[in-house]
């Protein structure tokens, strides 16, 4: 169970919900350490001096701030001591919204919000309102000094709490140039009509489960072998031709694409005889078939080399 990350309480009105919350994700990063690999001893980093080279204790640590012309202004803790947020307690609802209105470029990271076990209730009240409603709680909460605004809504029996970054921290688009020759482009009806057919063989429920981070399983399965002894090559696989830049036929990308889709549904273990005589008929896209079955996942894997094969 992941330690606690902040208590306190959610104010809804005039009514205080003592809560705690818990990250709701747990990163499974691989981590390394650097080795000396004479000794295979770790290397440890020392914090020096710009100046000279010597070491630097922490009593002889501040912040600084580096100006335009190379020079530092130094903080110390008693400085930003007096800006740091009033240190409360509480989840401060503002507003509410609907889920919509917010961007998931907004959102930064999750937390399980759990009740007071010895006060339940207003904990659920304000999850079936908020069930009943559909909508999101806009708040403010400070933790760790740092303020930050937050969502709160319902999710399978529980509220999640999503910090969120400020307006301002979000990069401008307009910053992209290549991004305005988007609109100089015309896309004809018939083409979008085969990309929309193309998704619509694509289109299949969400399962979270079918995403795996296969890389970090692979660097398990090495570090597993290492330690046992295997002094084996691992061979990567090669990589694809270098032909990003070169121009593809949009539509015969497409239509490959989704004779690619339908020939993985065929091929899918799951895919019953009506569904597999139903890709068959339906091969042209013109028809607009493709969106009525969906594709397993091995088929999204499979589309871009097909368009590249078809294109070519």
């Amino acid at each position: 169970m992941p330690s606690t990350a902040w208590s306190g309480a959610i104010s809804f009105g005039l009514v205080s919900i003592p809560v705690k919350l818990y990250s709701a994700v747990s990163r499974k990063t691989v981590r390394f350490h650097q080795v000396d690999t004479r000794t295979g001893a770790r290397v440890r980093q020392k914090r020096v001096s710009a100046a000279d080279g010597s070491e630097v204790t922490w009593d002889d640590i501040a912040k600084g701030y580096e100006q335009s012309s190379g020079e530092y202004v130094v903080l110390t803790d008693s400085d930003l001591a007096g800006l740091d947020p009033k240190a409360t307690k509480t989840i401060e609802i503002e507003q509410f919204v609907d889920l919509a209105e917010i961007d998931p470029i907004m959102y930064d990271s999750a937390y399980n919000v759990v009740p007071d076990p010895s006060t339940p209730k207003p904990y659920k009240l304000l999850l079936q309102a908020m069930e009943a409603s559909g909508k999101v709680a806009v708040a403010r909460f400070v933790m760790r000094t740092k303020e930050h605004v937050c969502a709160l809504r319902p999710l399978d029996g529980r509220l999640v709490l999503s910090t969120m970054v400020f307006a301002d921290e979000v990069n401008d688009p307009s910053e992209f140039e290549a991004l305005e020759a988007v609109s100089d482009v015309d896309v004809s009806a018939k083409e979008r009509k085969v990309a929309e057919a193309l998704i619509d063989s694509l289109t299949e429920p969400y399962d979270p489960a079918e995403y795996t981070d296969t890389y970090r399983e692979k660097v398990l399965e090495l570090i597993e072998a290492r330690a046992g002894g295997s002094t084996e090559i691992v061979e990567g696989e090669p990589a694809e031709d270098g032909d990003d830049d070169k121009v593809v036929d949009i539509m015969a990308a497409l239509e490959a694409s989704i004779t690619e889709a339908k020939k993985a549904r065929r091929r899918h273990p799951s895919t019953s005889a009506d569904d597999a005589d139903d890709a068959e008929d339906g091969d042209d896209a013109e028809q607009g078939d493709a969106g009525k079955k969906k594709a397993p996942a091995k088929a999204k894997r499979a589309t871009k080399k097909a368009a590249k094969r078809k294109a070519s």
